[in-house]
């Protein structure tokens, strides 16, 4: 059996003062979600791993999360494809911070986390303005 490897994690939005603007910030980013590949079609981020809240009070009090997990077959050798993916999606979506974990059967666990050199990321803002960091643990032995 190959080995297998668990990416999950959160993108988080900023709180706003604006219930207005909030919700509108909550309905790109659902839309986006959305139109991400569905299915057997998708290589490496697809609809159906990503989950929100969308209502207040429903899981949701002032800040959005979005939650987001799959497994793969040993994804760490296109590590750098998916990250690539990754941001891409990021650059279409507001969002303060995002943390991935990758936990990997041969290279242990790692953690990426992105945050927003401003109050948050904007889709016009177009380029990914951020402070990108990686934690990595030991790799499991059997």
């Amino acid at each position: 059996m190959e080995s297998e490897s668990i990416v999950y994690g959160c993108i988080r939005d900023w709180p706003s003062d604006s219930p207005a603007q909030s919700c509108r910030r909550r309905e790109i980013n659902h839309q986006v979600l959305g139109q991400l590949p569905a299915g057997e079609a998708w290589p490496f981020l697809g609809r159906e791993m990503f989950a929100c809240c969308q209502q207040p009070g429903e899981g949701l009090y002032q800040t959005q999360v979005i939650h987001f997990g799959a497994s793969y077959r040993a994804v760490e050798y296109e590590w750098s494809l998916w990250v690539e993916q990754f941001e891409t999606l990021l650059k279409r979506l507001y969002w303060a911070s995002a943390v991935v974990h990758l936990e990997t059967e041969l290279n242990g666990t790692h953690t990426f986390r992105w945050e927003s050199d401003n109050a948050g990321h904007s889709p016009q803002e177009g380029e990914l303005r951020v402070r990108c960091a990686w934690e990595r643990e030991g790799g499991l032995r059997g």
